[in-house]
């Protein structure tokens, strides 16, 4: 079995993390470089649920998209849920590593990943300085409305669903992705002349704005996920790119990604609603 330093060098090579933001924090929180690896579960969120299901599973290496400590911490005191995930990895010898805004904008990336859920063709980068996004051209056109039922049927459920913004009917050719939070790139997508963007975490304003300011090509649609189902796919892209490198080396790694949701809504309710 390979060193955890021999498997930590291997995803650096995939995601190197000098590629991450100023503000990010990625990299390896625990574990021991000299410690045998053979099992690995990769996730989006470091959060309890997930620490559990590495325990439950027996692996050496929990690899997720999300930080921990994205904003830095003085402790790792068990009271806080962040640093009790720490005391129980490092209790059961399994370690955490995190590649974030570095598989953001890795070749293939996050958004290579949520392009390949939903089997578009991928032309190129949304915003070419830093390979953030992709932009995407479809096998056939479709509606709007046809191209969100895609997406909600491709990408795992949550409570949100699928929201779209722009008239149902309108025909698309070509579309940008993003996986993650992507109103600050409404810019970019309307420079690249696609017909719609599908990312997470829309917010009002930017959708109102980019809804009635049409791009080259016309009026924009708009398909707005949930934050880690857009990212989930990418822990499947992940694994095999991991089990590949694990074969190439013989280190007969046994790669595991897992299927709990942890998008941290719970439920949809609906309502009439107060009158306006």
């Amino acid at each position: 079995m390979p060193r955890l330093s021999e498997v930590i060098a291997a995803l650096d090579a995939l995601w190197p993390p000098e590629r991450a933001e100023s503000w990010d924090a990625v990299g390896t929180v625990c574990g021991d470089p000299d410690a045998e690896v053979g099992r690995v579960l990769f996730a989006v969120d470091p959060v309890q649920e997930i620490a559990d299901e590495a325990i439950a599973l027996g692996a050496d290496l929990l690899v997720t998209h999300h930080p921990l400590y994205l904003r830095g911490t003085t402790t790792v005191a068990a009271g806080h849920f962040k640093g009790r995930v720490v005391h129980e990895l490092i209790k059961h010898d399994i370690a955490l590593h995190v590649a974030h805004t570095n598989a953001d904008t890795a070749d293939p990336g996050v958004s290579d990943a949520l392009a390949g859920a939903l089997d578009l063709r991928v032309t190129g980068p949304l915003v070419p300085e830093n390979n953030l996004g992709r932009i995407c051209e479809l096998d056939h056109p479709e509606t709007l409305a046809e191209f969100a039922a895609r997406a909600a049927k491709r990408l795992p459920a949550t409570a949100q669903g699928v929201r779209v913004a722009g008239d149902p009917d309108m025909v698309l050719h070509r579309v940008a992705v993003s996986g993650g939070s992507g109103d600050s790139l409404f810019d970019a997508v309307r420079a690249a002349g696609v017909d719609a963007f599908l990312t997470a975490d829309l917010r009002h304003h930017p959708v109102s704005e980019a809804t009635q300011h049409a791009n080259r090509s016309g009026p924009l649609g708009l398909v707005d996920a949930a934050h880690w189902a857009t990212e989930w796919p990418w822990c499947e892209q992940a694994a095999a790119q991991l089990d590949a490198i694990s074969d190439r080396h013989g280190w007969d790694l046994r790669v595991h990604v897992s299927k709990t949701v942890t998008d941290p809504w719970s439920s949809h309710h609906t309502s009439p609603g107060a009158p306006n």
